[in-house]
């Protein structure tokens, strides 16, 4: 039994949709799930396990940033995680972007620690598993969505001491900014699990003039981002 989830082989599914909200997990697992029920509490960090469209999906909180996401990840592939999805939000960088839009990623500039300690400072480009996010992909297509992909970035500050840095990332095509995306891909490539990440844009921080999303309007971006998750993770073919 791994030290922060408390659980057996055989407790999760090999798809696991990853929140970073303790809440969050437990939203998605009544809303969504069938016959779900809790497979995790340790430190808070609320895990679950049902059913979507018959086939067993579990979803775990993974807190936020790098380092706290590491420990979720490296322990759901101990216990048989095969396909790891973040769901979560994110700050757009790009003018064309509008609140509430979907970000799939294809990759996640490791502006963070975390993955660099994995690489062993070696430059590494993290990339999503391209059958899981090309299900992703073809899923919003079914559900009428119609998401921003490529490049995003992954950092340890959410309050940035450089009020430069987006701008920087935004001049070189970076779609959006979160805090764990980096290190879900650097681990899937190492553990050889598939991985992917959906995300709604919540925050407009492209310009010096922050703008934040609405709570009905997050909701509604989230409940989204959670169905093409579901989608693909539940996705044969993915």
């Amino acid at each position: 039994m791994p030290i922060h989830l408390r659980a057996e082989m055989g407790d999760y599914a090999p798809a696991v949709l990853l929140p970073g909200d303790p809440l969050r997990a437990r939203r998605v697992a009544e809303e969504f799930l069938e016959d779900a029920r809790q497979v995790n509490g340790e430190r808070g960090m609320l895990g679950f396990t049902g059913s979507y469209e018959g086939q067993p999906v579990s979803v775990q909180a993974t807190g936020m940033g790098c380092p706290s996401a590491a420990i979720v990840i490296e322990e759901l592939v101990q216990l048989g995680a095969e396909r790891l999805i973040r769901i979560g939000t994110c700050g757009g960088l790009q003018p064309d972007l509008a609140l509430g839009d979907t970000v799939i990623a294809l990759s996640a500039v490791p502006a963070d620690a975390t993955s660099r300690h994995y690489t062993g400072g070696e430059p590494h480009a993290p990339t999503a598993h391209f059958g899981l996010t090309h299900g992703a992909i073809h899923a919003a297509k079914g559900l009428g969505i119609q998401p921003h992909v490529g490049a995003i970035a992954s950092s340890d500050t959410f309050y940035d001491p450089d009020p430069e840095r987006h701008l920087r990332w935004a001049d070189r095509g970076v779609l959006a900014v979160e805090m764990e995306a980096a290190v879900l891909f650097t681990i899937g490539a190492l553990r050889s699990v598939k991985t992917a990440c959906i995300l709604t844009v919540s925050d407009l921080v492209g310009s010096t003039q922050l703008v934040r999303i609405a709570d009905d309007e997050l909701a509604l971006g989230v409940e989204r981002v959670t169905r093409l998750a579901l989608a693909a993770a539940v996705d044969a073919k993915a």
